[in-house]
């Protein structure tokens, strides 16, 4: 178990005090308060999951039902000896717990998608009987009601009536002339429990009556008329009944309480670790932050990382100043890392916020990290962060980092996280640095979790030559010589001292003196690793460009890919449309040959059937050549493959419709649209396109363009047979499914062809039910009435 000691290193208990702020009673702060981190991974996880839960609850604008409420804990000990009675402030108290009991049991129970809060919830019963006693009874101050009983009522409406009438009197003999002479004031009021008037003390025996009580001054004695002493009596006597079934109502209540201790206890405990759960989660909103992951394994992964102090005094300071994120991976393989740098540079901050965010994720909060981080299970947090053991100082000396460390080598194994500041400073550094390099081979021995912040060089390269070490560093802008915060794994970094003395004002003759005496190796090393710190800047800077082109390689592939699928379309598009349009020309020829046909005698009869025959075939190529143009770009279907049920495109309506019979013998479909059913042929059918039949009122019927179409009739004057029947066939199919009962063709006399040809294509049509000629008044021959089936 991590120690209260290391515990309080970290800060967590200013952490535990800003969660507690989000709670609704006393005792839910002291429970948040004693928030410590867990061992065992399934209690971890609950937890987990409990504030998981009502952080998704309230991100949904879900919140539960909690407001302010009292220890009941206190309460429930004093009530439990037989015959204990509480008060009624101290009853009222558990009103609102026992409300919120309720409230949370509605919330949660049977909630599938909160598994977790379900169970709890399932846990919460709300005492609905001893809610209802203790409503009736009291109001939230404690006071005792009317309704508490019918005894107390009626004694209470008893007592409003004898106080009423001792006014009275008391008034009515104020108002006596032979006695207002001798009073001092005008008012009623009252004295050790009775009812008196303020007499003049040299008049008192002017007034029969008791004297009860005499004013400061001794100036007024206050007298109770001996005509008000029987009612008088009568009050008290009222009173103390009063007094007796209230103490009976408090006695009576405070029983049921005693019954039901235990499981109110139980499930108030409940209640308060729910205020807690959802005090985490209100802070993990507020500051955006995550849930972790939480294993056995010896990995920690920290993405993004900040301190949770430190970020939530940023936010609420509101200055403009941000927390940057760390990102740290160790473990496994490499369980030590060393973290060199700058003065001030954010390496204690760095292993602190390492500390902490462990111990937030095994206590089961959010953490102020992405959910990403995965964290191991571990004991105990060694730490020896200099005396003062803060973020601010660090004022250790060589023999406390001693004392510390000694501590730390008998308690480390590998259950166990190691922060250790400053490593091997306070005394010669030569010395200093083969202590601590000894102290890191002992600790990679133990395989303890290691992080380590230091200043000396010989660490430095001791990590760099030994097995499962890691150099870090907390990077520096050497241009404006101020630090950067973010932590670099894989490389050492360097103290920059000589060049912030020179920043802060130190005269050059001193600094170059210094480089002189620091020797020509440690320079020429320095210079070194700031070269390569250039060098892997420039290299990452080329990466990122390298990236950025990449990006747009790919964005620019994909627009012309993109262009080619459209170019491809469209050229698809265009040959179907040309096939379509064969397909139409020879429809319409047809049609003109059988018009023909009906005409001519019968030695020419043999010749027109063999040409019409012919284009018959042409039609049937033309159309297969179609087919297969549109099976390729996904919009045609063959008989074969129709179903019904099946959705298709319906060309003459010009949007989608629902098959509900398919009859192959006349090569027609009874589609079903708008709540109506029709027949088309089957050359009509294509793929569905997403079409509905609203879209088609804004468009001509089908594919068809005619400025002389409106919803009950179509001028078909001037047409040839085979056009008139392909503008005629999408204005019946979309005349019969807006519901029209008749329409009206308009065809004119002429020839009589163009009305011989409508006729004949009425006659075989499953949506005509009857036509006939125009009456004189409606255009006699030149119109065809239809009545639609």
């Amino acid at each position: 178990m991590i120690s209260e000691q290391s515990l309080k290193l970290l800060d967590f208990p200013k952490l535990l005090a800003v969660i507690s702020d989000f709670t609704h009673s006393e005792a839910s702060k002291n429970r948040a308060n004693a928030l410590r981190p867990l061992q065992d991974i399934e209690e971890i996880r609950l937890r987990q999951e409990s504030v998981s839960e009502i952080m998704r609850m309230s991100s949904e604008g879900q919140r539960l039902s909690l407001r302010g409420f009292r220890d009941i804990e206190p309460l429930l000990a004093k009530a439990r000896p037989a015959g204990a009675v509480l008060d009624g402030s101290e009853l009222a108290a558990f009103i609102p717990v026992i409300e919120m009991i309720s409230m949370l049991h509605e919330e949660t129970t049977g909630r599938q998608d909160l598994p977790r809060l379900a169970s709890i919830g399932s846990e919460l019963t709300g005492f609905p009987d001893l809610l209802k006693i203790l409503t009736r009874s009291l109001d939230e101050d404690g006071n005792i009601l009317d309704t508490a009983s019918f005894l107390l009522s009626d004694l209470r409406e008893k007592i409003r009536r004898i106080e009423g009438r001792i006014r009275k009197k008391l008034e009515d003999i104020m108002k006596d002339s032979s006695v207002s002479v001798f009073l001092q004031d005008d008012f009623i009021t009252m004295r050790s429990g009775r009812w008196v008037i303020p007499v003049r003390m040299d008049s008192k025996g002017e007034i029969s009556g008791v004297v009860h009580d005499v004013s400061k001054s001794g100036e007024t004695a206050f007298i109770e008329p001996l005509s008000i002493i029987s009612h008088a009596n009568e009050h008290e006597n009222l009173l103390a009944e009063h007094k007796a079934e209230e103490i009976r109502i408090l006695r009576e209540i405070s029983a049921k309480i005693r019954l039901n201790t235990d499981e109110l206890l139980s499930q108030f405990n409940l209640l308060v670790s729910i205020d807690v759960m959802n005090a985490a989660a209100k802070l993990g909103l507020l500051y955006n932050m995550s849930m972790p992951q939480v294993e056995n394994s010896g990995e920690l992964s920290i993405i993004g990382g900040r301190h949770p102090l430190l970020f939530i005094s940023f936010v609420r300071s509101d200055n403009g100043r941000r927390v940057v994120p760390l990102d740290v991976k160790t473990g496994n393989d490499s369980t030590i890392m060393v973290i060199t740098g700058s003065n001030a540079g954010g390496k204690t901050v760095a292993i602190k916020t390492i500390g902490i965010l462990l111990s937030m994720a095994l206590t089961g909060l959010p953490v102020s990290a992405d959910s990403g981080s995965k964290f191991p299970i571990k004991k105990d947090v060694l730490i020896d962060i200099g005396d003062e053991q803060s973020i601010e100082s660090n004022l250790s000396t060589f023999s406390a980092h001693v004392s510390n460390i000694s501590e730390i080598l008998k308690s480390a194994g590998k259950e166990t996280l190691v922060l250790i500041d400053e490593l091997g400073t306070g005394t010669d550094p030569a010395e200093g640095a083969a202590l601590a390099c000894a102290v890191l081979n002992e600790l990679r021995e133990s395989r303890a979790l290691v992080f380590a912040t230091t200043h000396l060089m010989d660490i430095k390269g001791y990590v760099h030559r030994t097995e499962g070490m890691i150099n870090a560093s907390m990077e520096f802008d050497l241009k404006t010589m101020t630090p950067l915060y973010r932590l670099r794994t894989g490389e050492p970094g360097q103290s920059h001292a000589l060049e912030i003395a020179r920043k802060y004002g130190l005269p050059d003759s001193i600094i170059e003196s210094a480089k002189r005496l620091l020797g020509g190796v440690r320079v020429e090393f320095d210079k070194l690793i700031a070269d390569l710190n250039d060098k892997r800047s420039y290299y990452e800077r080329l990466v990122a460009e390298l990236e950025a082109e990449r990006s747009e390689l790919k964005e620019n592939i994909a627009v012309l890919d993109r262009r080619v699928s459209e170019a491809e379309a469209a050229k698809k598009q265009t040959l179907a449309d040309a096939y379509r349009e064969s397909v139409k020309i020879i429809s319409e020829t047809k049609g003109r040959m059988n018009s023909y046909l009906d005409e001519m005698k019968k030695n020419e009869r043999a010749a027109v059937k063999s040409a019409l025959k012919q284009i018959g075939d042409m039609q049937k190529e033309t159309t297969a050549k179609l087919n297969e143009l549109e099976d390729s770009t996904g919009t045609s279907t063959s008989p074969d493959s129709l179903s019904e049920g099946d959705t298709v495109y319906v060309r003459t309506l010009g949007c989608d419709a629902q098959i509900v019979e398919i009859n192959l013998k006349n090569d027609r479909v009874r589609v079903s649209v708008g709540g109506k059913e029709i027949e088309v042929p089957m050359a009509d059918i294509g793929a569905k396109k997403g079409i509905r039949l609203e879209e088609t009122k804004k468009r001509p019927y089908g594919d068809h363009k005619n400025d002389t179409v409106d919803s009950s009739g179509i001028n078909l004057v001037g047409m040839r047979v085979d056009e008139a029947l392909s503008v005629l066939e999408p204005f019946l199919n979309h005349a019969s499914l807006d519901g029209l009962n008749e329409v009206v063709l308009i065809h004119g006399i002429g020839t009589g062809a163009l009305a011989k040809g409508i006729h004949t294509h009425l006659k075989r049509h499953p949506l005509i039910k009857s036509f006939r000629k125009g009456e004189p008044k409606e255009g006699g021959g030149g119109v065809t009435v239809v009545s639609l089936a």
